[in-house]
């Protein structure tokens, strides 16, 4: 019997995702449960359990590929073993020709040179032929990250004919209007702009001088589609395709960038009392709660002290409106080894040092080993990031939309200070505050930083 693989729905507002690695090969035996393939979404990265025991039969997407939810992406034989043991030399065939898939990456490098000259596979998201096929009372089928891209953009979604599962818009396609300038439905002939563009564009920065002449504009054509999966090798250079996660984070980072007025706020803690505090403490709260101690939940909790005082930074941008929200949601940056991912501590507001230990402890095993839920990495309202971990004195991070606000923590070390009118050594921390300044003046940031400076100096509450 064979059973269909489909792509799933990790969450509500996510339509489409990336398969980014297959664990298994076709004709490998598999096991109901077992981690079969792994996603990327533009919320989270996932393995996905295989939904039979059986064979792997066939695989029909191959990785890099983006396609709609209920997608079918390979099959399983699960009849048995036996009959799938022969499955494997047909299967292999189609893993390369996802002809049924309608991403348009090509699915292998060969194609690459000759993409930009063909216009088809990108221009054909380009706009339908009248206005009358677009209503405006119609809903627009699109996910959170197209909607965003459209608005950077100032492109109109009704303009633009999906080609995706039941019309809706993918990322593709506005990528594809995007590269054509955002040229409107109205504007003559659908594929008359794009092609140009299309060739300046990976034409736009200027091949190396030592690099070889067909070889240079392939590189481009490569590194704009990812197409090849392995680094290549040009000479004294190489190339490093971005993965899909890497992509995503620059999408975030450069679109946050040209949305918030970034301004930066400095100021120094005394650690001293919470240093002596948890190195007091660290080792009866492991054996307790059977979770180590760090100096995280302290900031979180000196944070939610902050926010509480001054609002302003717990909030949002809505075109005109700034929303202030109830619930405080700390979001605390996770370095993986293949990227960044921002789980948040759901009500931070209500929780002790004990329970903000767990839940981040929890939230970064879960996203190291990609078992996050997509609603994990959602709804932050403030956010927290700790190069300090990383020996940084201190550092100016970009803000994680759509919060207004991020703290960063510098590394906690001792240092000789003044204390009335006498050195001392003590254990100094720089943090910053990068803010949005459309929202959050400079007044309000430096009382929030002295609100966070104060709790944690003056820390009075008890850890076990």
């Amino acid at each position: 019997m064979a059973v269909d693989i489909v792509m799933p729905q990790m969450g509500e507002s996510i339509f489409e995702g990336t398969i980014t690695k297959w664990l298994k090969k076709p004709g490998d035996k598999v096991e109901r449960d077992e981690p079969l393939f792994e996603i990327s979404t533009d919320k989270v990265d996932a393995e996905i359990p295989s939904p039979s025991a059986g064979v792997l039969k066939e695989i029909k997407v191959g990785e890099g590929q983006t396609v709609p939810i209920q997608t079918v992406v390979g099959v399983i034989d699960a009849a048995g073993s036996a009959a799938g043991s022969s499955a494997p030399a047909p299967a292999k065939t189609a893993a390369p020709a996802p002809a049924p898939a309608k991403a348009p990456a090509a699915a292998a490098p060969a194609p690459a040179i000759s993409r930009p000259v063909a216009p088809p596979p990108t221009a054909a998201p380009v706009a339908a032929s009248s206005a009358s096929s677009s209503s405006t009372s119609e809903r627009i089928h699109s996910s959170p990250l197209v909607r965003r891209m459209a608005k950077e953009h100032g492109i109109n979604l009704s303009t633009i004919e999906g080609t995706g599962a039941g019309g809706r818009i993918s990322k593709q396609d506005i990528e594809a209007v995007i590269a054509a300038g955002g040229v409107p439905a109205a504007a003559p002939p659908a594929y008359s702009a794009p092609a140009p563009a299309a060739i300046s564009r990976s034409a736009t920065p200027p091949p190396p001088a030592a690099a070889p002449g067909a070889s240079g504009a392939q590189v481009h054509v490569v590194l704009e589609n990812a197409v090849p999966r392995e680094k290549m090798y040009f000479g004294n250079y190489e190339i490093h395709p971005m993965s899909t996660m890497r992509q995503r984070i620059a999408e975030h980072m450069v679109a946050s960038k040209r949305v918030s007025a970034h301004v930066y706020s400095v100021d120094e803690i005394d650690m001293t009392k919470v240093a002596a505090l948890r190195a007091k403490s660290k080792d009866e709260f492991e054996k307790r709660y059977e979770t180590k101690l760090t100096f995280m939940p302290f900031f979180v909790k000196a944070a939610v002290a902050g926010l509480r005082a001054y609002p302003t930074l717990n909030a949002s941008l809505d075109g005109t409106n700034v929303i202030l929200h109830k619930e405080i949601n700390v979001g605390i940056a996770v370095a993986l080894d293949w990227g960044l991912l921002v789980p948040v501590v759901k009500n931070a507001d209500e929780k002790n040092i004990l329970g903000i230990q767990r839940n981040m402890n929890d939230l970064a095993e879960r996203a190291r080993s990609k078992k996050l839920k997509p609603e994990e990495v959602q709804e932050s309202t403030f956010s927290i990031t700790n190069p300090g971990v990383f020996g940084g004195l201190f550092g100016l991070p970009v803000i994680s939309q759509p919060n207004v606000g991020i703290l960063g923590l510098g590394a906690i070390e001792k240092r000789p200070v003044v204390i009335n009118d006498s050195i001392a050594i003590r254990s100094m921390c720089y943090v910053t505050l990068s803010y949005d300044h459309r929202v959050v003046d400079g007044a309000i940031a430096h009382q929030f930083l002295h609100k966070v400076k104060e709790t944690l100096e003056n820390w009075n509450e008890p850890v076990l």
